[in-house]
C-alpha cells in the first residue's frame, strides 16, 4: 500500500517542553511527584511519565484532585490551570512545576489584561477540556464559554465592551463560523483568534493530503483535542474516510478495502513511535490478501 506520511504530525513544541520538565522534576523532585491530570493527553506518555514514579491524580476537577496530596511536588499540565488551583497549591505549601504551554499561557495573560480593561470573554472552547476551564477559571464571572455559533447567537452579555478569544487546539474551520455569528451579532466585537499554529499546520496538512489518498489514519488519544479534530476536518472538508487509533494494532482490515493510497498524520501529544509503527505497517499491507493482525505478530 503507498503511504503518505504527512507532514507536520506528532509532537509540538508545547508538548516536548512539558514532557522534558516532567522527566527532569523526577530525576530531582525531594519526596512525591504528581501529575494533576495527564500531563498530556496520551495515554503512553502517561505510562512512562508514571514508570518514572510520577503519579497520576485522574481527576477532571483539579481543586478535586489536589485533595489527594498532602505533601510533594505537582505538575500543572501543558493545558494550564485556573489561578484557584494555583491559590490551592499555595495553601497545601506544595512545590509546584507549571509545564503549561507557552500558547495557551498567552490566552491566560490575555483574558486577564481584557477584564483588567473591562471586557467580558467570549472563550470558544470544549466544555470539560482542562485547557478550558483553565481559562475560564480566570474570571469566571466574565468568561463566557461557548461551543458552537448557536451557542453565540443565543447567548445573553449585557456588557458593551466585548472580546473573544479561544482554546488553542480547536478545528479552525469551525472556529472561523463561530468567529463569523459573534462577528454578526457583534459587530465590534475584539476578537483574538488563539488556535495555535501547531493546531493549524497540522489540520491544513491533513486536508491537503486527504484530497489525494482513500483514507486517512490519525494516531492519537481519544482524550486529544487536536486529534480528534484531525478527523473531523478531514470528515467535514474533504468528505473522506478517517480514523484514529491509539497504536497500530487497532487499525481494521476493512477500513482499507479497496484502497490504494493512505495518508497518515498524528495528535500533537503522539508519542513518534507510535505513528511510525502505523506508517511500516502500512506499507506492508496488501489489503484483500493478508490481514493487519498477522503483520504485527
Amino acid at each position: 500500500m503507498e503511504v503518505v506520511a504527512v507532514n507536520p504530525r506528532g509532537y509540538c513544541h508545547g508538548v516536548v517542553t512539558a514532557v522534558t520538565m516532567a522527566r527532569q522534576a523526577a530525576k530531582s523532585a525531594d519526596g512525591p511527584i504528581y501529575m494533576l491530570g495527564h500531563l498530556v493527553h496520551n495515554e503512553h506518555m502517561t505510562a512512562e511519565l508514571e514508570e518514572l514514579g510520577i503519579k497520576l491524580i485522574d481527576s477532571e476537577d483539579r481543586i478535586a484532585g489536589l485533595d489527594q496530596i498532602e505533601e510533594g511536588t505537582v505538575l500543572f499540565t501543558a493545558h494550564g490551570v485556573s489561578p484557584q488551583v494555583r491559590e490551592l497549591v499555595a495553601q497545601k505549601e506544595l512545590k509546584a512545576i507549571d509545564t503549561t504551554c507557552r500558547d495557551v499561557q498567552v490566552t491566560h495573560d490575555l483574558i486577564n489584561d481584557l477584564v483588567a480593561d473591562g471586557y467580558d470573554v467570549l472563550y470558544v472552547g470544549r466544555q470539560g477540556h482542562p485547557e478550558a476551564t483553565g481559562c475560564v477559571g480566570e474570571a469566571p464571572d466574565r468568561v463566557h464559554l461557548v461551543e458552537t455559533a448557536e451557542d453565540v447567537r443565543g447567548i445573553q452579555i449585557e456588557n458593551p465592551k466585548l472580546a473573544l478569544t479561544t482554546q488553542t487546539t480547536l478545528g479552525i474551520w469551525d472556529t472561523a463560523e463561530v468567529i463569523r455569528a459573534a462577528r454578526q451579532r457583534w459587530p465590534d466585537i475584539r476578537v483574538h483568534n488563539d488556535i495555535c499554529g501547531a493546531t493549524q499546520d497540522r489540520q491544513e496538512a491533513v486536508v491537503e493530503a486527504a484530497r489525494e489518498v482513500d483514507l486517512v489514519i490519525v494516531v492519537g488519544s481519544k482524550r486529544s483535542s487536536n486529534s480528534n479534530r484531525l478527523v473531523e476536518v478531514v470528515k467535514q472538508r474533504v468528505g473522506k474516510p478517517a480514523y484514529l487509533v491509539g497504536t497500530a494494532a487497532e487499525m481494521r482490515d476493512e477500513w482499507f478495502a479497496g484502497a490504494r493510497k493512505v495518508a497518515v498524520t498524528a495528535g500533537a501529544s503522539t508519542p513518534s513511535p507510535l505513528g511510525r509503527e502505523v506508517i511500516r505497517l502500512l506499507e506492508r499491507f496488501r489489503p484483500g490478501s493478508e490481514k493487519l493482525k498477522d503483520l504485527l505478530n
